[in-house]
């Protein structure tokens, strides 16, 4: 595997060179040679000196090991590696060669912290007293002054991510939603999520445990052209026992959700969706007078995994997908999966036993094309209106498809104000929707062209079908929580 992104790069070599140790179960004997294999020396690849380059490789063998970072609760999933966050800009704002040394000096006299001197050099801003208001900016009259607002604090979209006291990135972790935009936005690579990885490999290493993967709809289209039953193929040669499509679950989400919005519709009430756990949590967190309008159906992910452990009582179920979120829905809700993986750890996993998915036999798929396209903003709703037209139901329901998280909280703003015209509210923390998400291993516009092509192979089953005659959900709890 080779990124375009050296930041994801190392990442992945670190994850690679873990998981090969995990299968090998050599591991923990060169836990310490790890930083030395992939950084020789003796001049620097990345960083001012090998030294700082070896100590963020042992923090990220750290994470991929499923260990605490500094700083972070047992059960966050974001972290923040401080070897590694030491590139940014001390200063926000910065004058710029555009300043032209002007009499009227606006800067200055907007400046309420006296924090702008003008020297014969032209303006000068004084870190000390800057407290980042920006009104400077906005005031010169050439643009003069630049605004270099740090990747991770600009992307947060719940203003999660402050500084600490040595100016590293700090987590507020009542305020974040493990949605995972500041560890795909830092260009350092400084923000990453905890790993269940080696907690996997050692599971489908165990001669003795079932192991089933289930994996989102949205890999379709990460892997190359590798196809669902490809993709299950490799899985099994990996070593799981089995294989499914989470978007069988997605069937179950979205025939259960229709006939609870029909309900909702019925008594007058608002819904949102539940199968973001990003924006679930954003609710939560931000919006907590909403929590009662979240739909109380499980998500795909938790639908599979219910439906894989009544099947095969006492296995394991490992989820896999692009969101790192998922890490912390298995934390909050019951009966669902025992693990979760991103595309980013199984693609590591793969080279590691030098598995190329797309080279594997063909099986059948699981779930339908509404199914699939969960995977993608404004997927949920669409399903969700499949299955009324499956059912010969005619709805009338307004229906707002949120695409990202700045999206969704505008959305969740009015709904708490009343002000949202809409019926049913889809909430997607990625913008594009899962096969955008963090953990992913293509970049959207690659994963869009490749599942056009996947997706077109697809058979027309339809969703009620499927759940209640292919694979039958009936004794399944459905139940969010």
């Amino acid at each position: 595997m080779r990124y375009d992104n050296d930041a994801k790069q190392l990442k992945y070599e670190v994850l690679h060179k873990v998981a090969e140790h995990s299968f090998a179960g050599t591991l923990e004997e060169n836990i310490n040679q790890i930083p030395y294999d992939l950084i020789p020396g003796p001049q620097p690849k990345f960083r001012c000196c090998i030294y700082r380059e070896r100590e963020i490789i042992r923090e990220r063998v750290s994470a991929a090991r499923g260990l605490s970072m500094p700083g972070q609760p047992e059960n966050a999933i974001i972290g923040v590696l401080p070897a590694a966050c030491e590139g940014c800009p001390i200063s926000r704002f910065t004058v710029t060669s555009n300043c032209q040394h002007c009499l009227a000096k606006k800067c200055q006299a907007a400046c309420p912290f006296g924090a702008i001197s003008i020297t014969g050099r032209g303006a000068y801003i004084d870190p000390n007293k800057c407290k980042e208001c920006g009104r400077c900016a906005a005031a010169c009259p050439y643009n003069a002054i630049s605004d270099t607002l740090r990747p991770c604090l600009r992307s947060c979209p719940v203003d999660a991510i402050t500084m600490d006291e040595n100016r590293r990135a700090a987590i507020q972790y009542e305020n974040c939603i493990s949605c995972g935009t500041c560890a795909n936005s830092c260009p350092f690579g400084a923000l990453t999520d905890r790993s269940y990885m080696t907690k996997v490999i050692d599971l489908i290493r165990d001669e003795n445990t079932e192991v089933y993967a289930i994996f989102a709809p949205a890999i379709e289209g990460h892997f190359g052209m590798a196809t669902v039953g490809s993709l299950k193929a490799a899985l099994v040669a990996l070593g799981f026992t089995g294989a499914y499509e989470v978007s069988l679950g997605a069937d179950a989400t979205a025939a259960h959700e229709a006939e609870e919005l029909a309900e909702a519709i019925e008594e007058g009430r608002k819904m949102t969706t539940s199968c973001c756990p990003a924006f679930v949590e954003m609710i939560e967190k931000h919006f907590p007078k909403l929590t009662g309008l979240i739909s109380h159906t499980g998500s795909p992910m938790v639908l599979t995994a219910r439906y894989l452990h009544q099947e095969h009582p006492g296995a394991k179920v490992v989820f896999i997908g692009p969101c790192m979120a998922k890490k912390l829905e298995i934390q909050k809700v019951q009966e669902t999966a025992d693990l979760v993986l991103t595309f980013e750890e199984l693609a590591a996993m793969f080279d590691a036993r030098e598995i190329d998915p797309a080279k594997k036999a063909e099986q059948e798929q699981d779930g339908s094309l509404a199914g699939k396209n969960f995977a993608t903003s404004g997927g949920v709703t669409a399903s969700v209106q499949q299955v009324f037209k499956e059912r010969g139901i005619e709805l009338k329901a307004s229906c707002l498809q949120c695409n990202g998280a700045r999206e969704c909280k505008k959305a969740l703003t009015l709904l708490n104000l009343g002000r949202l015209p809409e019926d049913f509210l889809e909430g997607m923390a990625c913008e594009g929707g899962c096969i955008a998400g963090p953990g992913g291993v293509e970049s959207p516009v690659r994963v869009k062209k490749n599942r056009a092509k996947l997706l077109a192979q697809a058979d027309s089953r339809g969703v009620v079908e499927n759940i209640q005659q292919i694979h039958d959900y009936s004794d399944v709890n459905m139940d969010a929580r």
